[in-house]
């Protein structure tokens, strides 16, 4: 139960940087670092190990110290963000309207 809540915690912390208009005004928009921006598989690798650092903090999910467990984390993160964005969208599941 604990990796569900870690993946869409995940997923709803990537949507929310990636799309969210409380980060339009220092969201970057230009160059590399705003192609990164703009990329839900990018945001979600960055979200993941911010996660994992803070995971020491919340009773929600815990997962050991190591390394490659971070590694691991932000890779499962990234992934799942970018499946799930391309199968939701704000009015639900895409192609069901």
């Amino acid at each position: 139960m604990e990796l569900l809540y870690f993946v869409l915690a995940c997923f709803g912390m990537t949507q929310i940087v990636v799309y969210g208009k409380i980060f339009e005004n220092v969201r970057p928009t230009q160059g590399w670092f705003g192609d990164i921006f703009r990329c839900s598989m990018c945001v979600g690798f960055w979200v993941g190990l911010i996660m994992y650092g803070i995971s020491f903090y919340t009773e929600l999910f815990n997962f050991d110290t190591g390394l490659a467990t971070g590694f691991i984390l932000g890779c499962l993160s990234s992934g799942t963000s970018y499946v799930l964005g391309t199968l939701f969208d704000d009015e639900g599941i895409r192609g069901f309207k």
